[in-house]
């Protein structure tokens, strides 16, 4: 007999918090559910900034990135998905039956009757600094990430960017570091407006509008001084500096996701408020979903993900309840309730 391939009831792609926290609630609506991603560990986008501290996840006090997916990590595990980490997803093929075939690079094949997908703004590269020979100090003293912060303590750590996690580096590395300048090429900084008042009343050097134009080893392998330059006026001024962090973005690629037939943007799909896609059984969520009223705080995403799930749910069963009961009286939590209760003595 020839064999049957497993075929899941949702398939999610993408192991950032929208696809961790949709595998969960995929689980509390009776799903059979599979979560595949492309890294070798969940967390998605949030594994850049493992020491990053967010304060916006509700009924979460301020909490480290890094903490926070391990905490997501748990609560996809509730329900015991099918977890598959390090494949890419290349291909999504519509069968007659209206099912999907999912290929991965590496030749893997999945089944499944719907996809939600998670993919943020696809495969992330840190945009490098775009100095001659800057890559050669990559592996001394010349970072895109920071992965911990003791490291930096009691040293000259200038910052080359303008957005949120270079703000937010600044603010974590104020109390730790040395000193800290950071430089950025416009006046005005992209970050939010809370964390940017705090970076200015602190001790942080701000410089703008300026640019790293050189780096200098003094023969060594380190970077031992930067000169910036005055991005109007090409004035340069030479500093000493013990480590030096980029953050100019990300470059965004969706690869093969633009030839599925995806009503797409630039950055993004476009899809209704209900998460749906153009293409039947196929939804998206997190940042990689577009609507009017999009949310992009991480506690949208997670909104986002009921949503998808529960369009999802739907489209399988006209006649399924629109949403998921609430966990305190969903059954599927009952076993696990009792698990937690502890015995008085």
């Amino acid at each position: 007999m020839e064999h049957q391939p497993e075929l899941f009831d949702v398939t999610v792609i993408g192991g950032g918090p929208a696809g961790m926290y949709a595998a969960f609630y995929s689980g509390m609506r009776d799903l059979k559910t599979k979560l595949i991603d492309a890294n070798q560990e969940l967390g998605g986008k949030m594994l850049v900034y493992p020491e990053k501290v967010i304060w916006d996840v509700g009924g979460v006090g301020p909490v480290l990135c890094r903490q926070l997916i391990d905490r997501l990590k748990q609560q996809a595990s509730t329900f015991d998905p099918a977890i598959v980490l390090g494949e890419q997803i290349v291909a999504m093929d519509r069968q007659e039956d209206g099912t999907y075939q999912l290929v991965s690079a590496e030749g893997s094949i999945h089944w499944t009757r719907t996809v939600i997908l998670c993919i943020g703004y696809g495969i992330l590269k840190m945009a490098k600094l775009e100095l001659e020979g800057a890559d050669r100090y990559e592996i001394s003293n010349l970072y895109y990430t920071v992965q911990e912060l003791e490291p930096f303590r009691g040293k000259h750590v200038l910052i080359s960017g303008g957005g949120d996690s270079a703000v937010d580096w600044a603010n974590a590395l104020e109390p730790v570091a040395g000193r800290v300048t950071i430089v950025h090429r416009r006046e005005q900084f992209g970050g939010h407006e809370k964390n940017i008042a705090a970076m200015k009343e602190s001790s942080v050097t701000v410089r703008t509008p300026y640019s790293v134009s050189q780096l200098h080893s003094g023969g060594g392998e380190r970077i031992e001084e930067v000169t910036l330059c005055h991005v109007e006026t090409g004035e340069t001024a030479r500093f000493e500096v013990d480590a030096v962090i980029v953050n100019h973005g990300m470059k965004s690629d969706f690869g093969p996701v633009r030839g599925w037939g995806l009503d797409m943007g630039e950055w993004h799909v476009n899809a209704s408020a209900r998460l749906e896609t153009n293409l039947p059984g196929v939804f998206a969520a997190g940042d990689f979903a577009s609507y009017d009223s999009k949310v992009r705080l991480i506690a949208g995403t997670f909104t986002d993900a009921v949503l998808a799930v529960n369009s999802a749910k739907l489209y399988l069963d006209p006649e399924a309840p629109k949403t998921a009961g609430v966990s305190s009286h969903n059954e599927r939590f009952q076993e696990k309730n009792k698990a937690l209760c502890v015995p008085r003595e």
